[in-house]
């Protein structure tokens, strides 16, 4: 069973210096038809304006992903972490007990355009962590483990048995992902257009994968995208 969620169907916020689309229902927007798949709970895409950004600001039991797409992200938080995350850099704050951080764009004169994903923890009360890593340039045509439980593979390590991938599609190209039995599966597409398994899909529209075993992802155009396979 594969469920579209199309890109205009989002949550959106027009702030001058913040646009962002909410996948699920956060802040002032709410949908009682989409609060949360499975152990996801926010997947907002942001594009933040120059010198702009959030302010400090606090978390707690949450593992936070940022996914940068394009651009420049300054971070700062109160476990004593600085970073400028760029084109795909991945950042992720095991929230915890708590902690504070803020996010600005470092560039004085383009957008930063980022993904932030927000996914509940499978314990609480944990002792705050950080990580970050690059993962450019990714070879097109493969699916990249950026996030798992265990860190495997390279991947970032986070408290939730949820396995995220990002991958990047020539036109025309495709790739197969099995899901074992009672797991499932979310696609986000970032950028381009896709068919799965023969569903359409263009740039910001999402599938919500369940019962299905398999996924065949074929490019139409050239596409970006991240999979998350959650049980």
């Amino acid at each position: 069973m594969i469920q579209i969620r199309k890109s205009g169907e989002r949550g959106h916020a027009d702030h001058g210096w913040l646009k962002s689309y909410h996948t699920f229902s956060f802040a002032d927007y709410y949908d009682p038809q989409h609060t949360h798949f499975r152990a996801l709970r926010v997947i907002n895409e942001d594009w933040v304006a120059p010198k702009m950004g959030f302010g400090m600001h606090p978390h707690h039991d949450m593992e936070i992903i940022t996914y940068v797409v394009d651009g420049a992200l300054r971070h700062r938080d109160s476990m004593g972490n600085t970073a400028v995350m760029r084109g795909s850099d991945v950042q992720r704050i095991s929230a915890g007990t708590g902690i504070t951080h803020s996010e600005f764009n470092d560039s004085t004169d383009a957008p930063v355009h980022l993904l932030q994903i927000w996914i509940l923890p499978d314990q609480k009360s944990v002792t705050p962590a950080y990580a970050e890593k690059s993962f450019a340039p990714v070879e097109p045509g493969q699916l990249h483990l950026i996030a798992s439980k265990t860190g495997r593979a390279g991947s970032i390590s986070i408290n939730q048995d949820a396995d995220l991938y990002v991958a990047k599609l020539k036109s025309g190209e495709n790739l197969h992902r099995a899901f074992a039995e009672g797991r499932h599966g979310w696609l986000q597409l970032i950028e381009g257009e896709v068919e799965v398994n023969g569903n359409r899909l263009s740039r910001g529209d999402a599938a919500a994968v369940s019962k299905t075993d398999k996924l065949t992802i074929t490019a139409a155009q050239p596409a970006h995208f991240l999979l998350f396979d959650l049980n």
